[in-house]
């Protein structure tokens, strides 16, 4: 059990080498954090249903979004703020005019199986 930190060492297993397995698979504590950050912008049903559309649709201006998800606008953008700055979103100006594009190719594969997954 190679892998089992020092503080850890002393404790019971059943199967080590599966311990070792899985604290391989968990990998560094900051690597696990970014993606608990990632997941917990997912879990507003406000802010997946923003992904969602930018996911299947590509580039949309706040009121285009807020007419799609059925939000007000204020809510859009304050939602667009926290997923841009949790680098899941950009937004390219054209003009007066800002279209938002998903730009986390990992949040879109799990976008893309989840989409599938409900479809079906």
């Amino acid at each position: 059990m190679h892998l089992v930190p020092a503080d850890r060492a002393n404790h019971r297993t059943i199967d080590g080498h599966r311990v070792c397995e899985a604290i391989a698979a968990i990998g560094d504590a900051e690597h696990v954090q970014a993606w608990a950050e990632r997941f917990s912008l997912l879990a507003d049903p406000g802010r997946l249903s923003l992904l969602l559309a930018l996911h299947e649709t590509g580039p949309l201006a706040v009121s285009d979004l807020a007419v799609a998800t059925g939000m007000k606008d204020p809510a859009v953008s304050q939602a667009l703020r926290l997923l841009r700055a949790g680098g899941l979103v950009t937004g390219d100006r054209d003009g007066r005019i800002v279209r938002y594009r998903l730009i986390d190719p990992a949040v879109a594969e799990v976008l893309a199986h989840g989409v599938l997954g409900y479809r079906e």
